[in-house]
């Protein structure tokens, strides 16, 4: 059993969503929240980490870490939603959630499902149950009709996570990154969409006290 918390808006909601975990009934507990102080070493270390980048065009340094953990930080207090923290019995995990591109394309305007999960954690179902919330925040409270997603090409990891999570491939908005150099191998990306009426796994939910 995993048990997934959703901080935002001065509330969590929290889902209970059954899953099996290296062939046997475990327990975890997951949890999108605001980032912390805390979060700071182990996101730079999940940044540096040349597997878990594998498919970006280069590890992040210590700055670029914290710089992008502010930024993160700063979208969620303003507006309650954003790239979450997320925390799986009480250690920091990576992050997962919705976000605005920075930059145009041809699919652009839209809000896009992200996740990046520390190494350890990898194989244990987390990833896909935390992206899994955030997308059922996406609709049911932000009320979006569409949510896409999308990776370099090469990255098949990251395309089956979002094929198991009901994205779908439209070949026809495939892009090149425009902040990825003409020639590099990762330029080239995939773009997944999941509309509102594609239901997720269902759940059941209650709303936790205000945190």
């Amino acid at each position: 059993m995993i048990f997934v918390v959703v901080e935002g808006h001065g509330r969590a909601l929290r889902w209970r969503s059954p899953r099996r975990i290296n062939r046997r009934s475990s327990m975890h507990a997951v949890t999108l929240r605001q980032w912390t102080e805390s979060d700071i070493a182990p996101y730079a270390e999940m940044n540096a980490d040349l597997e878990v980048m594998r498919y970006f065009p280069k590890p992040l340094s210590e700055k670029e870490s914290l710089d992008s953990m502010r930024r993160q930080q700063q979208l969620i207090a303003e507006r309650g939603w954003g790239l979450w923290a997320v925390e799986v019995d009480g250690a920091f995990a990576g992050f997962t959630g919705l976000s605005v591109p920075r930059f145009d394309a041809v699919f652009m305007p839209a809000i896009e499902a992200g996740w990046r999960i520390r190494r350890e954690f990898w194989g244990k179902g987390i990833a896909t149950s935390a992206a899994q919330e955030a997308l059922r925040y996406g609709f049911d409270v932000l009320k979006l009709k569409e949510i896409v997603s999308f990776t370099a090409g090469v990255n098949l990891r990251s395309r089956r996570l979002m094929e198991r999570l009901g994205f779908i491939r439209d070949e026809r908005s495939d892009f090149d990154h425009p902040l990825i150099p003409v020639g590099h191998e990762l330029r080239r990306h995939v773009l997944y969409r999941k509309r509102a009426n594609r239901l997720l796994e269902p759940t059941s939910a209650s709303v936790a006290p205000d945190v």
